[in-house]
């Protein structure tokens, strides 16, 4: 019988192989990335998005959404910290993307990283 986490992993699989291209290859890689990033991280349905949390029945911490743009989005559970400088308090909170570079996963693997810390 399968575990929560792989079940869990399994939805996130079926959601994004339910994707339409190229959007379906930019969120799969995405997730690539975040797991690389942070293999510890538990993937799993959130508000009916990927998303990715510290266990598996923890809040997400992190959600990739694919409504008009791809976004790599920190919940509310995340400490943020504001940008200071002529965004005064501003928290960066998201960040949309419609292609993958090096820089870009890179900045992805950075946000995850950043999120448990």
């Amino acid at each position: 019988m399968a575990s929560k986490d792989e079940k869990n992993l399994a939805a996130v699989a079926d959601k994004i192989a339910k994707m339409k291209e190229p959007e379906r290859s930019l969120v799969q890689r995405a997730h690539e990335v975040i797991m690389a990033a942070e293999p510890t991280l538990k993937p799993r349905i959130w508000y009916g998005m990927p998303a990715y949390a510290k266990s598996s029945s923890s809040p997400a911490l992190v959600t990739l959404r694919n409504d008009e743009r791809i976004n790599l989005a920190l919940t509310e559970k995340v400490t943020l910290n504001p940008g200071g400088g002529i965004d005064g308090t501003l928290m960066p909170a998201a960040w949309y993307f419609d292609t993958l570079d090096e820089f870009t996963e890179k900045r992805i693997a950075d946000i995850v990283r950043s999120a448990l810390s």
